[in-house]
């Protein structure tokens, strides 16, 4: 595999989540958090157990890496996914995209402290860069501006909204589930430990929405284009994207492979300007940017660096 083609794969993952961002968005008002939480996990992570013997690759989980899997499945799927249903409903899009975006940061901790993975002062700024990028592009720009001349007095008396504990609890999920990911295949294939860590994380969501679905329909009421919808997002922005984030997460660095997470926003938008003709503002623009001259000196942080 050509160097070019490999970046290219390495990529694709972000832009499958983040035009997936732009589907979810369209289908949660027909639906509800539950739905969407495990129609993205559940038939993901069987169309991955499925397509292993097809792949000459095995489905069975080494002994050894069983309880790796729970935890892993536990914190990156059922308490990610809890959190982020929570959390969307008090905080903005774009407020909720930035509050997610922030786990490289705290990958790139983890990742120095468990694996010693270095950080020179080039690779913090391209983190910094990419957070301040990723609150350009993702925060209305006037409440931006209110906020640089008055301060902390913009926040709301109550103080943090149980929302934004939500998402940043959601970030530091998936950050820590980045990391257990590379426990739970020590001796499994990583696509194997995807899968069935998306249906194991998937079933409780099953089970929540049964309850909430008493006396009402299980199977939402959608068109076939919002079940095309639907399969675009479980099928290519979970199974794909999740299969290929987890495959690189245990073949990369991890501080530079999810420093790409920045990026996800961005193809975001440009979805949301593509088919829904959406418009960009001078300071969207900037925090484009940013996380794409982030994503630059993190990755390159030792060559600039010496």
């Amino acid at each position: 595999m050509s160097k070019f083609m490999r970046w290219l794969l390495m990529v694709l993952p972000f832009v499958l989540w983040g035009t997936s961002m732009a589907v979810m968005n369209i289908l949660l008002p027909t639906s509800g958090s539950f739905v969407l939480a495990w129609f993205r996990l559940v038939p993901a992570g069987l169309a991955l157990i499925l397509v292993l013997p097809i792949l000459g690759r095995s489905w069975r989980i080494a002994n050894t890496d069983r309880l790796w899997l729970l935890i892993f499945s536990l914190i990156d799927a059922s308490l990610f996914q809890g959190m982020l249903a929570k959390g969307l409903q008090d905080t903005g899009a774009g407020l909720g995209s930035v509050l997610i975006d922030s786990q490289p940061l705290i990958v790139a901790l983890l990742a120095r402290t468990l694996f010693s993975e270095s950080i020179n002062p080039i690779g913090w700024l391209g983190l910094t860069l990419g957070l301040v990028g990723i609150l350009l592009v993702g925060i209305p720009g006037p409440f931006l501006f209110q906020w640089w001349l008055q301060g902390p007095s913009v926040v709301p008396e109550g103080g943090i909204s149980a929302g934004v504990i939500w998402m940043l609890g959601a970030a530091l999920s998936m950050a820590i589930g980045t990391v257990i990911s590379r426990y739970a295949s020590r001796s499994s294939d990583p696509i194997a430990v995807t899968g069935w860590h998306m249906i194991i994380g998937g079933l409780p969501f099953v089970v929540l929405h049964r309850l909430n679905s008493s006396g009402g329909g299980f199977w939402p009421d959608w068109s076939l284009g919002q079940w095309g919808l639907m399969g675009y997002a479980s099928f290519l922005g979970s199974a794909l994207a999740y299969g290929l984030f987890f495959w690189f997460t245990k073949q990369e660095e991890l501080t530079s492979f999810t420093s790409l997470t920045f990026l996800t926003p961005v193809f975001a938008i440009i979805c949301g300007i593509t088919f829904l003709g959406e418009q960009l503002t001078s300071l969207q623009w900037v925090g484009v940017g940013l996380a794409l001259l982030s994503v630059v000196l993190v990755n390159q942080r030792r060559i600039l660096w010496e």
